[in-house]
């Protein structure tokens, strides 16, 4: 199975997935460990939706809240320290300077970070609301062995 592309140049010379509507364990983990990163930094309501099925543009939708627009702000800049720590290309990233809704663009995972008002207004969680919720999925680890 070929990867996605993680450059603007390889994003528009990419071939089609062979398996339209399967989400790879690389972008499902990407996803959670963004997820992860948010509410370190105290994000609120953060949602992951495997929208694989329903967009073109992304396989994961990462949503959470911010408590205003420096908290927001805050959150885009530490995503990114994780993303460059981690080696994790981003194409993108918009609405950071009114930071009432930001947009980080990891290409196969997009990130939404919204003030709590905007967040209600635009309604992304109702837009993707039958998409599977990632937060809810079983563990992938097999339990350990009890004594």
């Amino acid at each position: 199975m070929k990867t996605r592309p993680t450059t603007k140049e390889q994003t528009l010379t990419a071939t089609p997935r062979e398996t339209p509507g399967a989400l790879s364990e690389d972008t499902q983990s990407k996803a959670l460990a963004v997820a992860g990163w948010l509410e370190e930094k105290k994000a609120r309501d953060v949602s992951v939706l495997d929208v694989t099925p329903f967009s073109a543009v992304a396989d994961v939708m990462v949503i959470c809240s911010a408590h205003g627009a420096r908290h927001a702000q805050a959150l885009a800049d530490w995503l990114l320290e994780r993303y460059a720590e981690k080696g994790i290309g981003y194409l993108g990233m918009e609405g950071y300077t009114e930071g009432r809704w930001i947009l980080v663009d990891g290409n196969d995972v997009l990130v939404h970070i919204f003030q709590e008002d905007s967040r209600e207004f635009y309604s992304l969680d109702g837009l993707w609301s039958r998409a599977r919720s990632l937060l809810d999925a079983p563990n992938p680890e097999p339990p350990a062995d009890k004594p």
